[in-house]
């Protein structure tokens, strides 16, 4: 039985949201080929997600020195630490999240932060930092309402790309993206590029 993690970002309804029903389509599928995997999820809007704040910042600065910290202090790193430990066991991970502003909702920027940590996920070395986690298959999911895999726009894109960036820098090369484009600029076609996306992810989730 494998622990697959589904992480979300998105404060819209299942029915207005083209991303969060894309992960709809692909679990929907994915359940019927591993009936026996434990699903997790994630609702970034809606759990504790601590932001790397002053805070967090002094009690990473005092754990060297096994200094006091306050329970505020260890409160946030312990959740903080929870959610690392959370990312690392878990066997496959699956990331929804639409495109906004050229990138992520700030919420899972801020999980980012919470699977980036030094010791934990990677390390430096004299030759640079490396990756300290096995690779797993990540997928990750979006809606974007413009066009970026291609075209003026392809330049302004810092989702997918930064994404892949952070997976590879601790260690995970198994990533790949599924994205329905283009909603926004004739709604009208929306669900037909919804649909699309949506025979992608399921053949993903017969497999993943």
């Amino acid at each position: 039985m494998a622990e697959v993690l589904y992480v979300y970002a998105n404060p819209k309804p299942l029915e207005a949201s083209f991303t969060l029903r894309l992960a709809k389509a692909f679990f929907d599928e994915y359940k019927k080929h591993h009936p026996d995997d434990k699903i997790v999820s994630l609702d970034l809007y809606k759990e504790e997600i601590p932001f790397v704040d002053e805070g967090i910042m002094k009690a990473w600065g005092m754990i060297p020195s096994s200094g006091e910290l306050t329970a505020d202090e260890k409160s946030k790193l312990s959740r903080l630490y929870e959610l690392t430990d959370q990312f690392i066991r878990a066997d496959k991970v699956v990331i929804a999240a639409p495109m906004w502003n050229f990138s992520y909702p700030p919420m899972l920027k801020t999980y980012i932060d919470t699977i980036l940590v030094a010791g934990k996920t990677f390390k430096y070395t004299e030759t640079g930092p490396i990756g300290l986690l096995k690779d797993k298959p990540v997928l990750h999911i979006q809606a974007r309402g413009g066009i970026y895999s291609e075209g003026p726009m392809k330049s302004m894109e810092h989702a997918e790309s930064y994404l892949k960036d952070v997976m590879n820098f601790i260690g995970i090369k198994n990533f790949r993206t599924v994205f329905c484009e283009g909603v926004a600029i004739d709604p009208a076609k929306g669900e037909d590029i919804f649909n699309e996306a949506a025979k992608q992810v399921v053949e993903i989730a017969k497999n993943f």
